[in-house]
């Protein structure tokens, strides 16, 4: 995963969250205030009745105007203008509070003109549960003569209490940011590891590439020595010395196009080609190797247009690696059928073999970096899982579209299409 591409995703999530929140934020305040008005005015009914209730007890009469005065987020003063009896008035005030549903603990407080204080009445909880610790302590108000103070100290847990989709959906919303982060924090951690996983291939394969000329060419000595060449045991000897060289080189070059590739250092150097004049150099030294393992090899060229813009190297190394799995992966004896043909736009070079085949499975996944089909405990096929992650990104940085199709124990055809000029 490129720079880039991880940039993006923290820009782009970091906005997704700042919205939602900011969202989210919104419809809580807006829900808050909602819950705020309607506790406002089931209060205010309340007390409003309350006080109506004790000018009829008192049998008195109330003032014209501002009966009730809210001093803070949870404590009220109602204006009776009269003597409060706190018995009665205890009594009216849970009346009127149930009757407006508003069962929420409560304490209430008279104020004695007397001593100009307010003289503490009760805690009231309609649970039954234990006085609050915190009771007393209610306030004066200056303005009013005769009245008495009301407090809610439950007041933010009734609203909470009343707002639990909301709490519900802010709390998925939390998981959900810190699941985004630790998310965030895998890919980043997976894309360090991933660098220096990239970074100790490249450097182990470009030390490798020291030792692996170093025994090219002293197999190649060793091979021309008279005595050497004289003893047909030492000459097989050093012949697999090279051939295994040769094959090692091929897999540490492998690899090494593809660290550049996936680094974006890899670049191509095209050539106008003739693709029929390309597997003409490939294709025999092919046929002779399927016929020594007794299988038949076919081709069936006949794309009219074949002149194509290409990298040589590496489309002769992606047809090379197709071919050179329809040899490995065979049933019996390897049975292989390369052809060409003019489509729309370009032509179409297609590889079919009739071996043991992909599973239906596997085929989604097996251009994928050092992915195999499993099989097992057997490891009849060596390999590293490169070969068709390989052709796919060689495929991919010439703008070509490949294609597999592939029945168990019938066939498998890898086809591409490239444009023609």
């Amino acid at each position: 995963m490129s720079n880039r591409t991880v940039f993006r995703i923290v820009l782009f999530g970091a906005l997704s969250i700042v919205g939602i929140l900011g969202f989210q934020a919104y419809w809580f305040w807006r829900t808050w205030d909602f819950k705020d008005q309607e506790f406002n005015q089931r209060v205010h009914i309340a007390l409003l009745n309350t006080a109506r209730e004790m000018a009829r007890y008192n049998r008195s009469e109330l003032p014209a105007r501002n009966l009730v005065r809210k001093l803070s987020t949870n404590y009220y003063v109602v204006n009776i203008n009269d003597a409060i009896d706190a018995g009665a008035l205890e009594y009216y005030l849970r009346r009127e509070l149930e009757a407006v549903a508003l069962t929420s603990d409560f304490e209430y407080g008279i104020y004695d003109c007397a001593s100009d204080q307010m003289v503490y009445g009760n805690y009231f909880s309609f649970d039954r549960s234990p006085a609050s610790p915190q009771a007393g302590n209610l306030p004066k108000y200056d303005q009013f003569l005769y009245y008495f103070g009301v407090r809610f100290p439950d007041r933010t847990s009734v609203l909470l209490a009343d707002m639990p989709y909301t709490l519900v959906f802010a709390a998925i919303l939390l998981l959900t940011i810190v699941f985004f982060v630790y998310s965030l924090a895998v890919i980043l951690r997976q894309k360090r590891l991933s660098e220096m996983q990239k970074d100790f291939i490249d450097n182990m394969t470009h030390e490798f590439n020291t030792p692996i000329s170093t025994i090219r060419i002293s197999a190649e000595v060793l091979a021309r020595d008279p005595r050497v060449a004289g003893d047909d045991r030492l000459a097989k000897y050093a012949a697999i010395i090279r051939e295994q060289n040769d094959r090692l080189h091929a897999q540490v070059d492998k690899v090494l196009q593809l660290t550049r590739l996936e680094k974006g250092s890899f670049r191509l150097r095209r050539d106008d080609l003739d693709l029929h004049e390309l597997l003409g150099d490939i294709l025999p030294g092919v046929q002779v190797k399927v016929q020594e393992l007794g299988g038949s090899f076919e081709t069936s060229l006949e794309a009219q247009q074949c002149r194509i813009s290409a990298d040589r190297f590496h489309l002769q190394n992606i047809v090379a690696n197709l071919l050179d799995n329809a040899i490995k992966y065979r049933r019996d004896t390897p049975r292989i059928r390369v052809s060409t043909r003019n489509v729309a736009g370009g032509l179409q070079l297609a590889i079919r073999d009739e071996g043991i085949g992909i599973p239906k499975d596997d085929q989604a996944r097996i251009f994928g970096k050092f992915y195999r089909v499993s099989t097992g405990n057997v490891h009849d096929v060596k390999g590293f899982g490169l070969g068709l992650y390989y052709v796919r990104g060689i495929c991919q940085a010439h703008g070509w579209e490949i294609r597999l199709q592939s029945e168990p124990r019938k066939f498998t055809v890898f086809t591409i299409e490239i444009p023609t000029l």
